[in-house]
């Protein structure tokens, strides 16, 4: 088990889809996307497996939910700069998480 201040160091921040690519070289169908997570925190790049219930064009514009103090992570040729969180659906496939109602870009998870 991790205690209350183990998660505490975990920066969890909503930030909204700016850009999404494809993300040809990826081992599975993937997207790159540009999330712009306020002026704390600023711009940030990721990749992710929610091809399948998302078009690009759907997700610009929304606001999702990501982890942005891990270091980089290299993805093939691209360096994923947070974690974009999701669950799995009864398919396997990706669902993010996604606030409700609006919230600044940065908000930090309380």
């Amino acid at each position: 088990m991790i205690t209350y201040e183990d998660f505490a160091k975990v920066d969890i921040r909503a930030g909204e889809v700016l850009e999404v690519e494809d993300f040809p070289e990826a081992r599975k169908p993937m997207y790159k996307i540009t999330v712009d997570f306020g002026p704390e925190i600023g711009i940030k790049k990721s990749s992710g497996q929610f091809t399948q219930n998302y078009t690009k064009e759907e997700l610009v514009g929304k606001t999702i939910i990501g982890v942005v103090n891990f270091p980089p992570k290299k993805i093939g040729p691209f360096f994923s700069e947070f974690l974009t969180l999701g669950l799995a659906d009864e398919e396997d496939k990706v669902v993010l998480l996604m606030p409700t109602q609006k919230v600044p870009k940065g908000a930090e998870m309380c």
